[in-house]
């Protein structure tokens, strides 16, 4: 099965993304959420995998970054 991984930062934009994007992927790909404001200790994991900011969806290592809600300098 494939994964993704979802940051985001509870913004207006992130959700917006998160409601229309994660509706278009393949039931197949299973995605973890992480909600950087609530788990701020997940903030390295998603600079070492390459987010800079959110929304950003990584999949296969491959970071697709999605509209602007924040840098991620911004949530440290």
């Amino acid at each position: 099965m494939l994964q993704a991984r979802f940051y985001h930062a509870g913004c207006a934009v992130c959700v917006s993304a998160e409601q229309t994007l994660l509706h278009l992927l393949d039931p197949k790909v299973e995605v973890e959420v992480v909600h950087l404001g609530e788990q701020p200790d997940r903030l390295a994991e998603a600079e070492n995998v390459g987010v800079v900011s959110v929304p950003a969806l990584v999949v296969d290592g491959q970071v697709l970054h999605l509209n602007f809600g924040a840098a991620l300098q911004d949530l440290k």
